[in-house]
């Protein structure tokens, strides 16, 4: 039961849960209280002082708002609510005191600082502090951390507000940045000097409000208000975290996290925040077709004539990768399917049920995740795979949650029950009759791992028995981006990949770079980077990456989102989509739609919830058929995080911090 409180903050009064800090109730009452070392996703640490507030008939000096609860506050002497106030000229005074000591050794170093234009400390010094200084004293000077090669560091800028410190611990799971000394001694740092090993260090960025931690790749680029700034969501991973696209000219200079609590909180992983070198690096910015063995410039007409004379009379088949958006998908399979061909997203060989949403996406939500009691993970390891998700799992356990694991042993940053590594493990799960278990709020997880051997369709069925038998929620954790969007349109063949690529003479390869495609077939690539895909090809048609046209992408839980175009193609690339349709006018099977709007709304009459945005349908759940389980350990599907796709290949921040994890030795305890 809530313990409801009154309090009258500003003359305004409002009622707001007992456990709410003083902080937190003016935010429902819209009343702002600057602050530095408080944030709503980490613990409370009071050690700023800037979000002073005066409490009437308490002690004779303001009180820290972010640090005092509203039921800790004392009544009225007749029992009248208590009564606190953010623009006293108590509070004012204090408020400039406090600014007046974050300035006092802060250096003057905002022409040249990356946080310019975007500074909590430059903010709150205009509005809450005062226009002159009264120390004549020398500035102190920190030495500045080497923290790897994605958080630049300018220590001597540090307000000590610890929320890397509290991020890096509570969130990411590292043990490794903590502050030293005391007074004018103090100063953050790490561990006997070590690096950050964290694919989520670069949240610390966004969350240290002044210039002491900024990002690497993008110093000294941009200017906050020089870039043009784009909503749209990630594709690294099948979260579909939603991020801001942020662009100069045609460049993209950086991406960010923007809020979302279903999906990924405020939270993004590296390889989407850093990935942003890797789109302009090794791109097709024209056609290629392939003459006497070499593959050499051509023009669109060229392409498509040399498409035409390959494809004609013979069996085609399709497969898309894991970059790609549902509408280009939708255009393919229509293409193709109509010319009696065969059309395939599971390329890496994982088994998922066409007729079956529930077994290839799952009955839970990401959400579920927060209030799950026990958490059972099937070959998958969320730290690589996704890494947001898993520092989800982990706020989880570090509430309670008991978390087991069958498949690989790894550093999850959290403890876990490890059950074993192979197809036993996971049989004698299913087989037993958990009783405990249904009384708990359980979540079963499974990744691709699990699903891409021989034996994946009964993996499956024996995950969905365990599911049945402790009455849990059931999540597919995908690694593809484009893949639950693949599912969902139907982008698929009976039997999976071999039967899809069975008798085929000309393969149309959108965008799919993590396979070998045998000698033999003609091979038509359609994609953004010249990757494995592209060497393979007979004809190369460039097209735009994800940051450079719209689309619809399904996440792992089943959420479809909009991406939005931030920039434009290179060169001669063009649009998946309308490259499709440029391509069927030329076969003469000429597309239904000319626009993306009506190539959308032929989507959605054939899978209607794909209209209903950032929405996760309910899907019905189909009973297990249990099957004879193979033998031997389950394998994760992902082993190198930072060199999964095509961009990531192409991008140098990428490969520095792959080979930095290849060499990484964990550091033994003396």
């Amino acid at each position: 039961m809530t313990d409801l409180k009154k309090i009258i903050i500003d003359d305004q009064e409002i009622e707001v849960d007992g456990a709410m800090t003083i902080l937190q109730a003016a935010e429902v009452a819209g009343i702002e209280i600057p602050r530095f070392c408080y944030h709503e996703r980490l613990s409370i640490a009071g050690n700023c002082r800037m979000c002073l507030v005066e409490v009437v008939g308490g002690p004779p000096k303001p009180a820290a708002s972010c640090a005092m609860q509203v039921r800790d506050l004392r009544p009225g002497p007749e029992g009248q609510p208590p009564v606190v106030r953010t623009k006293s000229p108590m509070v004012k005074k204090a408020r400039e005191g406090v600014m007046e000591f974050m300035l006092l050794n802060h250096p003057l170093d905002c022409p040249i600082c990356d946080q310019g234009g975007e500074c909590d400390l430059q903010d709150q010094a205009m509005a809450y502090g005062v226009d002159f200084s009264r120390t004549r004293e020398a500035k102190r000077a920190v030495e500045d951390l080497d923290l790897g090669p994605l958080v630049a560091t300018v220590m001597t800028r540090c307000i000590s507000c610890t929320r890397c410190v509290r991020f890096t611990t509570e969130v990411a799971g590292l043990s490794v940045m903590g502050q030293t000394g005391r007074g004018e001694d103090a100063e953050i740092t790490t561990y006997l000097g070590a690096t950050l090993e964290s694919n989520l260090q670069g949240n610390i960025i966004d969350l240290c409000p002044v210039g002491a931690l900024t990002s690497k790749p993008y110093a000294f680029t941009a200017r906050p208000w020089e870039l043009t700034k784009t909503e749209s969501i990630d594709v690294m991973d099948a979260l579909g975290s939603n991020i801001r696209i942020d662009t100069k000219g045609r460049e993209v200079k950086r991406i960010l996290p923007r809020n979302h609590d279903g999906v990924n909180e405020e939270w993004l992983a590296d390889k989407s925040r850093f990935i942003w070198d890797g789109l302009r690096r090794q791109r097709l910015d024209k056609p290629y077709v392939r003459r006497e063995g070499k593959l050499q410039p051509a023009t669109w007409a060229e392409a498509f004539a040399a498409i035409t004379d390959a494809v004609d009379g013979k069996k085609v088949a399709a497969i898309a990768g894991d970059l790609v958006s549902t509408e280009a998908m939708f255009a393919l399979k229509t293409l193709v399917n109509g010319a009696g061909g065969n059309v395939e997203c599971r390329v890496d060989g994982a088994f998922l049920p066409v007729n079956d949403r529930a077994g290839y996406v799952g009955t839970a939500t990401i959400e579920d995740i927060d209030s799950a009691d026990m958490i059972q993970l099937i070959g998958t390891n969320p730290r690589l795979e996704a890494p947001v998700l898993n520092a989800r799992i982990r706020k989880a356990w570090l509430r309670g949650a008991q978390i087991g694991l069958v498949g690989e042993a790894a550093d999850l940053t959290y403890e876990y029950a490890h059950i074993g590594d192979d197809r036993a493990a996971l049989q004698a799960l299913a087989d037993k009759q958990i009783g405990a278990a249904k009384d708990m709020n359980t979540l079963v997880i499974i990744g691709q791992g699990a699903l891409t051997g021989k034996d994946g369709e009964a993996v499956l069925e024996a995950a969905k028995k365990l599911v049945e038998n402790t009455g849990s929620k059931f999540m597919v954790l995908h690694t593809a981006a484009a893949r639950v969007g693949g599912m969902d349109i139907g982008f698929t063949t009976e039997g999976g990949m071999l039967n899809a690529l069975d008798g085929a003479e000309v393969i149309y390869n959108l965008g799919a770079d993590e396979l070998d495609i045998e000698a033999g077939p003609f091979v038509i690539y359609q994609g953004s980077h010249g990757d494995r895909g592209a060497h393979r090809a007979d004809v190369i048609l460039p097209a735009a990456a994800y940051t450079e046209e719209d689309g619809i992408f399904v996440n792992t839980e089943g959420r479809p989102q909009y991406a939005n175009r931030a920039g434009f193609p290179v060169g001669e690339a063009k649009e998946n989509w309308a490259i499709i349709r440029a391509l069927s006018a030329e076969l003469g099977a000429t597309l239904p739609f000319d626009t993306l709007a009506q190539l959308r709304k032929a989507m959605f009459a054939a899978v209607p919830h794909l209209a209903r945005i950032d929405e996760v349908p309910e899907n019905e759940w189909v009973a297990a058929q249990p099957k004879p389980l193979g033998k031997g350990a389950f394998v994760n599907a992902v082993t190198d995080y930072y060199l999964t796709n095509p961009i990531a290949r192409a991008s140098q921040v990428m490969a520095e911090l792959s080979h930095l994890a290849s060499q990484s030795k964990p550091m033994a305890a003396e």
